[in-house]
């Protein structure tokens, strides 16, 4: 059975940096794409950071290009989100998610496995 542990959440001011991880286990995740998202209260869930557990391709939501950046480190088989210069805008639960069904790195329905998500909160 696939798990994927988020943490790293909290409150930070805005201007801050946060490092999210996502610990994955239950399968061999070679070939897989592994995402982070998000959703605030009343929109929509967002792909933010997305890669490929083999490497290569990355995918950045606009909003957070240059601000954001995902990395795994295969052998501890986590999945980390570095967040730098917060703003409130980027507050959110955030989940860890991961699949190969094909669609790509930053179309929701790639990910079938979903981790149970780490409020951030930015504060200005």
């Amino acid at each position: 059975q696939v798990q994927l542990a988020e943490s790293g959440g909290g409150l930070v001011q805005a201007g801050g940096s946060l490092r999210l991880s996502c610990a994955a286990s239950g399968r061999t995740f070679t070939g897989y794409a592994m995402g982070w998202f998000r959703q605030a209260p009343g929109k929509e869930r967002e792909v933010v950071a997305a890669t490929y557990w083999s490497g290569g391709s990355t995918y950045y939501a606009n909003s957070v290009k240059g601000r954001f950046t995902i990395s795994r480190d295969s052998a501890k088989n986590t999945v980390y989100l570095q967040m730098n210069s917060l703003k409130p805008e980027d507050t959110a639960v955030y989940y860890c998610a991961a699949g190969r069904t094909g669609y790509g790195l930053g179309d929701l329905r790639q990910y079938d496995d979903w981790g149970q998500g780490t409020q951030v909160t930015v504060s200005s």
